[in-house]
């Protein structure tokens, strides 16, 4: 060790990189979103899926409950592989979420149902990036420069 080099400055190693990598990743897209919709998609396809017995009783629920799992967890990938098209996987997922109830087994007992909408309209609400905070005492400094009138534009 150099007496340039203090003894606590460690580079990061791989796994703390690999965090920071991901967190920048996540954070780039609506990935609670995602997450829920798939998590509800994942609970209204695999509630039908009980043993063989169980399977061949189902029926037409059954069926409707595959395809709107598998549907839920398509658009949890596209919510998060393709972030600019949240607004029609959200909308998408909040209706295969809510159509879930009466088709299958009661949307994969509410559970189901309730986590893939609210992952659509996270995923729908999401925005990309934070908006600037504004200065309340910016706002008021104007007001009192200019005595309550309106204020002239900058040139």
């Amino acid at each position: 060790m150099t007496p340039d080099t203090p003894a606590t400055a460690k580079s990061p190693g791989p796994a703390a990189r690999a965090r920071t990598a991901f967190r920048t990743w996540r954070r780039s897209r609506p990935f609670w979103g995602a997450l829920w919709t798939g998590l509800g998609g994942f609970v209204i396809l695999f509630l039908p899926l009980a043993p063989l017995g169980r399977i061949l009783q189902v029926g037409i629920g059954g069926v409707a409950g595959m395809a709107a799992g598998a549907l839920l967890m398509a658009m949890a990938l596209l919510i998060l592989l393709m972030p600019g098209q949240r607004y029609a996987a959200g909308v998408v997922a909040v209706v295969v979420g809510v159509t879930s109830f009466p088709l299958t087994n009661l949307g994969g007992l509410v559970i189901g149902m309730v986590l893939a909408v609210l992952g659509g309209s996270m995923a729908f609400g999401w925005l990309p990036e934070r908006p600037g905070r504004r200065s309340g005492r910016r706002l008021f400094a104007r007001r009192r420069e200019t005595d309550g009138k309106a204020a002239e534009p900058a040139a």
